[in-house]
């Protein structure tokens, strides 16, 4: 069964059809919507500040949430995917986002909706990510537009295929 933490007062709190691994760990002042799914060993800390994620976010395995005590807050719209061994810490993030295996999200950055975080892709802090475009590399840069075929190839089938494979667990 997942750790799930109470901290300061504050309990994760879940929407309906969420799915946790047994050995994710959620804690403190989390609340997701409906649709969530957080894999093996993700972790996301809401202990230092608040952690808000939208409607069908999935948090893959390895992924850690997490903000700065005091000072920056996390704010996952819906249809995100934060992949493999990822960190997000204290960014926003806006509604179909994918943001690739090992990225590194820092405190600040701003991620626009229809947005890639390439795998790797480090975003240094206070970033901004103009809408619909690819962000690559250390550190992450604007490199093109999103083909419309990545949106729905990559963005949506991604975000729907980890709702899937979340109910095979249910």
């Amino acid at each position: 069964m997942a750790l799930i933490l109470s901290c300061r007062g504050y309990t994760p709190k879940f929407g309906d059809e969420c799915w946790l691994a047994p050995n994710a760990s959620i804690v403190g002042d989390v609340i997701c919507g409906y649709g969530c799914s957080f894999w093996f060993s993700s972790v996301v800390r809401g202990d230092v500040n608040k952690i808000r994620m939208g409607n069908n976010v999935n948090v893959q395995d390895g992924a850690v949430i997490h903000c700065t005590y005091e000072k920056t807050t996390v704010n996952i719209g819906d249809n995100v995917s934060i992949g493999h061994n990822a960190i997000i810490h204290g960014a926003t993030i806006a509604d179909d986002v994918l943001v690739g295996m090992g990225a590194i999200v820092m405190d600040g950055c701003k991620i626009g909706s229809g947005v890639i975080v390439a795998a790797g892709s480090v975003l240094l802090e206070n970033t901004t990510c103009e809408a619909g475009y690819i962000y690559a590399g250390v550190p992450a840069k604007k490199i093109k537009p999103v083909p419309e075929n990545l949106k729905k190839g990559e963005i949506h089938r991604i975000a729907n295929n980890y709702n899937m494979y979340a109910k095979w667990f249910q």
